[in-house]
């Protein structure tokens, strides 16, 4: 049973996307993206620098048009050999809109047109506060959580694999260093905000406005929510939830466990991969597991889909679905 994966912000490091402009097609969509996001993507994916792709407002479109150049790369005809081959998909933090336009939520259009407002209005959110996150690699999880609370901070993420991102102001954060939890390390990260805590509140209202003009579809493939691990069978829900997950916690560990319900026993990460590949192996002991990164890794991973597509091993009832009573 196979999984897409779709990695977040902090992934894109500088001239990942080039070796994918020499696959047939792929200029022209950059083209029609870049117009669409008022950004040239192809010039941010190749000659820009890492401290000008840390910016927020460049970054998420980056990252969600690598994935899903990447993606359908693997396809002959996304549109329908994603429904038949994969059994799920999900995306960390705005890999979700990458993984809602792979699952039919979002047309690729919309997907770019939403991150880039996305990316603007959370830029322009963490802009008000100085504020960062730092990596809490160890400890015991509950430990940890209460922890950062004592401090002040918000447990952004919360990965699995023994791993949680701390986020909060600069203050916090450098207390947080001072003090760390037992048995834990901590390691500061290069983004630009408290990402999905309250101090991206601001932002919510720009998505709300922003997601009434656009065209809503079903998943066509399970879809796997941030939010709580649940499987979402609403376009419509799918969508609330990624304009109201900018300010709440990402809960990846939540939806590793939905794909081990699901029966997953391989795993691939688009592109800029290798982030939720590592928290994978840690937490998903067994699963097969391959990131994507440049295009002379596609022939492996399409053996990787022959190998592994089809129907899951499970019930796939069994799997927590949006508005059920499980927890």
């Amino acid at each position: 049973m196979l999984v897409l994966v779709a990695p977040g912000q902090g992934a894109q490091t500088p001239g990942f996307l080039t070796p994918w402009l020499d696959l047939p097609g792929v200029s022209a969509r950059l083209a029609d993206w870049s117009a669409v996001s008022g950004l040239d993507l192809v010039h941010y994916g190749t000659e820009a620098d890492a401290e000008t792709i840390r910016d927020t407002a460049v970054a998420q479109p980056l990252l969600v048009a690598a994935g899903l150049i990447s993606a359908q790369a693997l396809f002959d005809d996304p549109a329908a050999d994603i429904p038949r081959l994969v059994r799920a998909a999900s995306g960390h933090s705005v890999g979700e809109l990458t993984a809602a336009a792979l699952t039919g939520v979002l047309s690729d259009e919309d997907a770019i047109s939403l991150v880039r407002q996305r990316g603007r209005a959370m830029a322009e959110a963490a802009a008000v506060t100085e504020t960062g996150m730092s990596a809490v690699l160890g400890g015991d999880p509950e430990q940890v959580v209460a922890h950062l609370e004592k401090l002040g901070l918000t447990p952004a993420n919360i990965n699995g694999g023994g791993q949680i991102v701390a986020a909060g102001t600069a203050e916090q954060l450098a207390a947080l260093s001072a003090d760390k939890p037992e048995r834990a390390r901590v390691i500061p990260l290069k983004v630009a905000g408290a990402f999905h805590t309250r101090h991206m509140a601001p932002a919510v209202p720009t998505l709300e406005s922003a997601v009434k003009a656009l065209a809503i579809g079903d998943p066509h493939t399970p879809y796997v929510s941030n939010k709580d691990g649940r499987v979402v069978t609403s376009g419509q829900d799918v969508v609330a939830r990624l304009v109201n997950q900018v300010s709440h916690p990402v809960r990846w560990d939540l939806c590793m466990e939905t794909f081990k319900e699901l029966g997953v026993t391989a795993l691939i990460e688009v592109s800029p991969a290798g982030t939720l590949v590592g928290l994978a192996k840690r937490a998903l002991p067994g699963v097969q597991t391959l990131a994507l990164k440049t295009p002379d890794q596609l022939d492996a991973a399409r053996e990787l889909i022959a190998e592994h597509a089809g129907p899951a091993s499970t019930d796939p009832a069994a799997a927590p679905t949006a508005g059920s009573s499980a927890e």
